[in-house]
């Protein structure tokens, strides 16, 4: 199962962790000991969940591409919730095969 991980690391002596999980808290664990590792102080967050047990991956790829959006409109990080993301399998495969 994949998730996602957002460490902002703008305040280098205070790093916050989100972590967006499309199947609920499957990777609560293991998001907290990454978070643990790298300094940061892991925050809530919310995300779109997933219908079926094999998207996960198409929700982390659109996860980043909403987050990296938003971060180079230089938006705060208390906006970066993803439970608006609409998730579109076919879309994502014609944006890959260019």
């Amino acid at each position: 199962h994949w998730s996602l991980l957002m460490v902002d690391r703008r305040e280098r002596e205070r790093p916050v962790a989100y972590h967006y999980d499309s199947a609920g808290r499957l990777n609560d664990q293991p998001a907290a000991q990454l978070a643990r590792r790298l300094g940061a102080h892991l925050e809530p967050t919310r995300i779109t969940q997933q219908q079926n047990g094999y998207d996960c991956g198409v929700f982390v790829l659109d996860g980043t591409r909403a987050l990296v959006g938003r971060l180079g409109q230089r938006r705060q990080p208390a906006r970066l919730h993803l439970d608006y993301l609409a998730v579109d399998r076919q879309a994502l495969q014609n944006r890959l095969r260019g």
